[in-house]
């Protein structure tokens, strides 16, 4: 009976560790395809560079964490954990929604949303994979 019950504590454990590896797991997988998603919209924020300073308000915030304040989209916000956020913008540079949408005197330049659309399933099939691979290799302990 205590080899039983001995055995049960180890099967419980080992469940209990699967979601706390899970989520370490998905916030590394997370950072990564944020800085990725930043890297493009700089990238493609280029073709509308005047001083750089839009380009240079480009930020990946990780979990937990406060964006800067007067960021697009959503200004000054605390991050969920487990996730990240990418911003444009910060106190000197109010303007990436004019940049990205246009304005009557001046064409839209897109760079926030396109580099989304084109990175979506590139960052769910990661952040999917490497959550799979934390929970098999902790089943494997």
């Amino acid at each position: 009976m205590a080899d039983i019950a001995a055995q049960l504590r180890r099967l419980k454990a080992r469940f209990d560790a699967v979601p706390v590896r899970a989520k370490e797991a998905a916030q590394v997988s997370l950072q990564k395809s944020g800085n990725e998603l930043a890297d493009l919209m700089r990238t493609l924020a280029e073709s509308s560079r005047d001083t750089g300073a839009l380009i240079d308000s480009i930020e990946m915030t990780p979990g937990d964490m406060h964006t800067p304040p007067f960021s697009q989209p959503g200004g000054s916000t605390v991050v969920p954990s487990n996730a990240v956020m990418v911003t444009a913008g910060n106190e000197d540079v109010r303007y990436p929604h004019l940049v990205e949408h246009g304005t009557g005197e001046a064409p839209a330049q897109p760079f926030f949303w396109t580099a989304f659309r084109m990175l979506r399933n590139r960052i769910k099939n990661r952040t999917t994979r490497d959550i799979r691979k934390a929970v098999r290799e902790e089943g494997k302990r």
